[in-house]
């Protein structure tokens, strides 16, 4: 795959990604967060969303010296699986509404958001991609979506939260795909 290739393909893979701290932060911005805590809360989902992926792609590296050719094909199958878990569970009505973003609360939400970035990039650290890269884009999608979820959860129907999860699945799922047969 060239560079730019790639770029595009890591730029709607971080878009994904960063979709489900979107949606958590839709709903937690209907609750009048402050900007300082905005921020606050943007740079720790970005930072969790560079250290997650970085721990998947250290540890996908090390499995792929094992598996040899079917590393291509486990990557891809985990992208898709990951994306499915992400559309399906959209449905579902947890608690990540309502979380708090304070204290400890903050690490949590930052976790559990970016929980999906460590198997993605799992799979990604199996392929063998520029780590660099993909960490920055990882974490500056991540806080600029979780930033724009908290600002605009003021504005917005909560719906909306929900359509994000499934739009942040279905290019999961799509990017899987692509890797299996592409």
């Amino acid at each position: 795959m060239s560079f730019s290739g790639e770029l595009i393909s890591l730029l709607f893979l971080s878009t994904a990604l960063g979709m489900d701290a979107f949606s958590v932060c839709l709903g937690m911005g209907m609750r009048e967060i402050r900007l300082k805590r905005v921020a606050l809360i943007g740079i720790t989902v970005g930072i969790f969303h560079i250290i997650m992926p970085l721990a998947g792609i250290l540890l996908g590296k090390a499995i792929s010296s094992q598996i040899g050719d079917f590393t291509t094909l486990a990557g891809g199958v985990l992208l898709f699986l990951i994306g499915a878990h992400m559309f399906f569970s959209a449905f579902s009505d947890d608690l990540k509404n309502r979380m708090l973003p304070i204290g400890a609360g903050l690490f949590l939400v930052a976790f559990s958001v970016s929980i999906d970035s460590f198997t993605v990039g799992l799979s990604l650290g199996i392929s063998g991609v520029k780590v660099f890269l993909t960490l920055m884009l990882f974490g500056a999608m991540s806080c600029f979506l979780t930033c724009a979820g908290l600002l605009l959860g003021r504005k917005v129907h909560r719906y909306l939260g929900t359509y994000s999860e499934l739009l942040g699945g279905s290019i999961l799922c799509g990017f899987g795909l692509y890797v299996l047969f592409g």
